[in-house]
């Protein structure tokens, strides 16, 4: 049976988050900004593996942020991606986002496993319910008031079209389907490693049920422990235990001083003011994907890096917050940048070795 790399031997898993889209998860008007053309991105996942780093994780976006630059109009979808990464890789994880609603499980079982025999068993899969009314608009839907019980009976018909051998039919409130099948298997058994990322009490109920990590962001370091404990607790209740991953924005530069400069110029000086407007309002109407102190206090993370964790500064500063997280019970933290490729190498050659050095990174 394949072991899947986010279960290798670092004490602390590191991937790559959202280059699959234009900006990455910044919102700004730097020049430098990521544009997401597909060689780049190749190249991208070959220096991460290479580095190795365990996963590279895309967002699943359908519709732009609107303002300057519309920021994650273009984007990759996520199936076909992985496939085409997987082919050119050897190690790394690679992980497909589906919005729930729009992705039917049937389709959804068959190209995850074709992802997974493509990579030998380095698929994964984060499971969104989704959050945004404008997207669902596009596909001529509506968003479940209670979505996680529609993701519920998507992921128990994965998990039977995987787990049982004749074909089935599947009587629910969001799918009646019929003589349901689908081959091949996938690599990993039962299934391919999933991700969730859930911060309401519905959504990490489902994420206890049906996922292996849950993917969480936090105000300060300090209070992601309180998440920690609850998805524990909730997956307690389900005989099931799982990993929490955070997800942080990167600046790294030799001088404190050089990095909080080019934080507050790409993500206030020249920060794209009209998606930040747009991307923040739905999310705190519709997602509930960050505390109330995150949408309060650090409007600078949203344009910095959609609202997730900043390290900002040295590699000594940003190794040791990361020795933070891990003493808090992180399992890793997926990281992005303003060019992904122009700034992750120094972040490989100086950030990396910091970490092998405190114990967290071995291989």
């Amino acid at each position: 049976m394949s072991v899947h790399p986010v279960y290798g031997p670092n004490p602390f898993k590191l991937g790559i988050f959202s280059a699959n889209a234009d900006g990455g998860l910044t919102l700004t008007t730097v020049p430098e900004r990521w544009q997401a053309r597909w060689n780049d991105v190749a190249r991208l996942c070959r220096m991460a593996d290479e580095a190795g780093f365990e996963f590279f994780l895309p967002i699943a976006r359908w519709k732009g942020f609107g303002g300057a630059t519309n920021s994650r109009e273009h984007s990759f979808e996520t199936f076909t991606f992985a496939s085409a990464l997987a082919a050119i890789t050897e190690r790394i994880g690679i992980f497909s986002t589906i919005h729930v609603p729009m992705i039917h499980p049937v389709y959804a079982a068959k190209a995850l496993a074709t992802v997974d025999h493509v990579s030998n068993g380095r698929a994964g899969l984060n499971i969104v319910a989704g959050w945004n009314p404008d997207e669902f608009a596009m596909f001529g839907i509506h968003a479940e008031a209670e979505r996680y019980a529609q993701a519920l009976e998507w992921y128990e018909v994965i998990s039977r079209i995987y787990g049982e051998d004749a074909p089935f039919d599947f009587a629910g409130k969001y799918y009646q389907l019929r003589n349901v099948s689908g081959r091949p298997q996938p690599v990993q058994r039962p299934r391919p490693v999933t991700f969730n990322a859930a911060f309401g009490p519905p959504g990490r109920d489902f994420a206890a049920q049906a996922s292996d990590f849950l993917l969480t962001t936090f105000s300060d370091i300090d209070a992601g422990k309180a998440h920690i404990d609850d998805i524990n607790e909730r997956a307690r209740k389900f005989g099931r235990k799982l990993g929490v991953f955070t997800t942080a924005h990167v600046v790294c530069r030799p001088s404190q001083d050089e990095a909080e400069a080019y934080y507050e110029r790409y993500a206030v000086t020249e920060a794209d003011k009209g998606a930040v407007d747009y991307h923040m309002t739905q999310k705190q109407k519709f997602a509930g994907s960050h505390d109330e102190a995150t949408f309060r206090l650090h409007a600078k993370r949203f344009a910095g890096g959609a609202g997730t964790y900043p390290l900002i500064g040295t590699p000594q500063k940003i190794a040791g917050e990361m020795m933070r997280m891990h003493k808090a019970g992180f399992a890793g933290t997926t990281v992005s940048f303003v060019d992904y490729l122009g700034e992750l190498p120094y972040f490989a050659s100086e950030v990396l070795p910091l970490l092998r050095d405190a114990g967290l990174r071995v291989a």
